[in-house]
């Protein structure tokens, strides 16, 4: 059992018909926590009842809340989420929320340090506050994974570099490669080029990107692993990824080859777009099956 911390929004994904708990942190601490890892989040909530059930649904998941914020001047954070004909997701998300305010203390810190590895993504640094609370926990000798999460107009391509280069593992999928590529000024089309411009920029081994249903690439050690995606039916992206970013950590961390990680991942990440909401139950038969038939 690997002890690991996400530090980030946690917030109300609300869809035309309906409202879940989400945030990309989130997402993942809780696929993660469903593998038996230890997990804990880093965030910030209002003090409202959108906040409360939120701490009541991370308890009941087995999160460990011991970081998490309650926050007395901003609401809990919202975001309007719109899904087109294939499913895939746009969104409008609250400014400023209580996720923006997450301050440092020293039992964030020292949470941060006790753990195995350190979850963030782009998101919660597009505020001073909790950009700063951020910068301070880069700081600490842990292994840093970096989940890009673009969502703009949240964040500059200075602040992204910035952000990499302190990165072990960073995870952005196709289209996020592609703006980061012509943010350096490059015009490459090959996807290993692209993917080595970064590592050499940013100094991180480790680079995973993700391509829809069209599979994933993972880099490694200086070798490449390829996924080459499953045929399912999209019910809706949301989440999709970072449940294959948790599948993917699993397994790394837990000492899997990087190729069966990579599959295992991408088993997962199907089994979710297939459903509806960023965290269905996925059964482990379920990704069983689809493996198999990669097989």
């Amino acid at each position: 059992m690997n002890k690991i911390t996400c530090f980030g929004e946690v917030l109300w994904d609300n869809f035309p018909n309906y409202k879940i708990i989400g945030g990309a942190p989130l997402n993942v601490a809780l696929r993660l926590e469903s593998f038996k890892n230890n997990v804990s989040i880093i965030s910030s909530v209002g003090e409202d009842k959108d906040g409360w059930e939120i701490i009541d649904y991370l308890r009941k998941n087995k999160i460990n809340i011991e970081g998490l914020q309650i926050d007395e001047k901003f609401d809990s954070g919202i975001v309007n989420v719109t899904l087109n004909k294939e499913g895939s997701a746009s969104y409008d998300i609250s400014y400023p929320s209580a996720w923006d305010n997450i301050k440092i203390t020293e039992g964030i810190k020292k949470q941060v340090s006790e753990s195995d590895a350190f979850l963030y993504g782009s998101l919660a640094a597009r505020d001073k506050i909790s950009r700063t609370t951020l910068y301070e926990l880069l700081k600490l000798p842990v292994y840093k994974i970096l989940d890009l999460n673009l969502r703009p107009p949240n964040y500059s391509f200075e602040l992204l570099l910035d952000l990499m280069k302190y990165a072990d593992f960073i995870k952005l999928n196709k289209d996020e490669l592609d703006e980061i590529i012509s943010g350096m000024g490059a015009e490459l089309n090959n996807l290993e080029a692209s993917i080595e411009l970064i590592s050499k920029t940013t100094g991180t081994k480790t680079i995973c990107i993700t391509k829809g249903g069209e599979g994933s690439v993972l880099f490694f050690d200086t070798k490449y692993y390829y996924n080459y995606g499953h045929q399912i039916k999209v019910a809706d992206t949301v989440g999709a990824g970072d449940s294959f970013l948790a599948g993917l950590i699993d397994k790394l961390l837990k000492g899997k080859s990087p190729q069966i990680a990579l599959d295992y991942a991408s088993a997962v990440g199907a089994c979710v777009a297939s459903k509806k909401g960023a965290n269905p139950e996925v059964a482990l038969t379920s990704i069983a099956e689809l493996l198999h038939d990669n097989n």
